[in-house]
């Protein structure tokens, strides 16, 4: 009996007990969970804390084991770990936002000069600046002349950035501030001649010659440039940006407002090149704090393939048609020794090289420079940034040396229209995805935006489609190389974490990692393909 009466009396405090619940921050339940673990496993709920995943699972073991300060009934929608973008120029974004006009998409020269037009007198300012144009959609697709320039804008410094960053339309006044005409000579660029005068267009080095005058921004106009990227990449899903190609100044400044708390995005931010800049950072060593890393090194080894500077192996096909003298096989920018030495710099700090390559002779050279360094397999994750083109015999060096290919797959969709042009037979090793990723089993994915948009909806939908947003071509390019889905949600999520070293908390779905997710209005795994582009963020 006096057991029974102890019973009785305890048996309150041990349902209390038993129905206890833990208190989180925020609960997401009635979802549909894609964790993207080495499992791709999937979870109705999860309980996150302080900013982590703390529990993920199906509906009833997360709501009756949890209770939170908010819940989220996710209503059956699709969630996804945040996205991230392995390859962007995330400040880059930001200053064209707040200062260039915006000529993406421009179908002739003439909208090009309507364009800077309403620019110019919405905006004036001692440079007329603007980023975009793309020969390659005109007709003819030839290259412009700062002759139109000189009529619509007489007397202005005005400066034009091809969409891949790798030429310029400069005017007269911005080539004699440079000291640039028929007779310039610089390794690693080209300034084209047309009747014995500098036509303007300015490609790689030489292009960046004109860009260093560009007056700076102010730095009010850097922190505004910094929250509108990071505003405009929230928007669709992004919760990381790799930017690639930074100085001193700019990732302090990146540091200090996450510091504040008012720059919230995750930023793994390549160093540039200099000397200046490798030792400030390679001296600290590895940089990994909550929203910061630094832990790479950004170097061009050629130019692009729409602006004919990517070095190829065998001379352009289209040769006859594009008037850039004696740079047949396109231009390596930098001296081997150059390279060399920041591979050395690199190694011995531990710190990534990121090697731009685009034509196949670009990414040869890059190879051949990486394996005095590498040697065999290794986990340095040492990155050839784009991959466009590859020789046959190169692709098995990708896994020789765990060389990892970092690819922006709207790229492809991007050029697929003319880049047969330019490559001829050679087309069949290019944007060559799939056979990329057999090398190691994983590539990373990203945009180069602003060259392409920001969306990794887009970037998905390239990757498994091949197609343009409006469905064309109807049967996909080379579709021997598209993703699978899961490989493509991979390629813009853990595998991006993978490729600047933060897997341990980014990338997926997970307990103890980052809660970084990203909530669609539908299911990009499972919708029609035609349907994917439409695709809309809801949280």
């Amino acid at each position: 009996m006096k057991k029974y009466t102890l019973f009785l009396l305890l048996y309150p405090l041990i349902m209390i007990s038993c129905q206890t619940k833990t208190t989180v921050d925020l609960i997401v339940h009635n979802a549909n969970i894609y964790t993207v673990d080495a499992q791709f496993s999937k979870a109705d709920a999860m309980a996150i804390k302080d900013g982590k995943f703390v529990a993920v699972d199906d509906e009833n073991e997360i709501m009756s084991r949890y209770s939170a300060k908010e819940t989220i009934d996710a209503e059956g929608r699709a969630v996804y770990p945040g996205f991230m973008d392995g390859h962007s120029h995330f400040t880059g974004y930001g200053e064209n936002l707040v200062r260039w006009a915006d000529l993406k998409g421009c179908r002739s020269y003439e909208e090009v000069i309507e364009r800077l037009s309403v620019h110019d007198s919405l905006y004036p300012a001692e440079w007329l600046l603007g980023r975009g144009w793309d020969q390659n959609l005109w007709e003819p697709a030839e290259f412009p002349d700062n002759e139109r320039l000189a009529e619509a804008f007489p007397g202005r410094k005005v400066l034009l950035t091809r969409i891949d960053g790798h030429a310029v339309l400069a005017s007269k006044e911005v080539l004699d501030l440079a000291g640039i005409d028929k007779d310039f000579k610089l390794a690693g660029g080209m300034a084209l001649v047309k009747d014995g005068r500098c036509t303007g267009v300015l490609l790689d080095n030489t292009a960046d010659v004109a860009k260093a005058l560009i007056p700076p921004m102010s730095q009010e106009q850097k922190i505004q440039a910094l929250l509108k990227a990071q505003e405009n990449c929230q928007a669709v899903g992004l919760t990381s940006v790799t930017d690639a190609g930074l100085d001193i100044a700019t990732i302090e400044l990146i540091d200090s407002l996450q510091q504040a708390g008012q720059l919230t995005i995750h930023v793994n931010a390549m160093v540039n090149p200099d000397d200046e800049t490798m030792e400030h950072f390679m001296h600290q060593g590895v940089i990994d704090k909550d929203k910061l890393t630094v832990r790479s090194v950004k170097i061009y080894a050629d130019g692009a393939l729409g602006s004919r500077g990517a070095k190829l192996l065998e001379p352009y096909s289209d040769l006859d048609e594009c008037g850039i003298g004696n740079a047949e096989c396109g231009m390596i920018l930098e001296s081997d020794e150059f390279y060399r030495h920041v591979c050395q710099k690199a190694y011995e700090a531990g710190y990534q090289v990121c090697c731009h390559a685009i034509g196949d002779g670009g990414v040869q050279h890059i190879l051949d420079i990486y394996s005095e360094f590498l040697k065999g397999p290794n986990d340095l994750r040492w990155r050839i940034e784009h991959s466009q083109v590859v020789a046959d015999d190169d692709f098995a060096r990708f896994g020789q040396y765990n060389v990892i290919p970092s690819v922006q797959t709207t790229h492809c969709t991007s050029d697929m229209d003319w880049a047969d042009e330019r490559l001829g037979e050679r087309i069949k090793n290019a944007y060559a995805y799939q056979r990329l990723l057999r090398e190691n089993g994983w590539l990373i994915n990203g945009t180069d935006f602003p060259i392409e948009d920001i969306s990794p909806i887009y970037t998905f939908y390239a990757a498994v489609a091949r197609k343009h947003l409006d469905g064309t071509p109807s049967e996909g390019f080379q579709m021997e190389n598209a993703l699978t889905r899961e490989q493509a949600l991979r390629s813009i999520t853990i595998w991006v974490a993978k490729g600047c070293f933060v897997e341990d908390r980014k990338g997926s779905i997970e307990v103890g990692k980052d809660a970084d997710f990203v909530m669609l209005d539908r299911d990009i795994m499972t919708v029609e393909e035609n349907q994917i582009p439409s695709t809309k963020v809801i949280r």
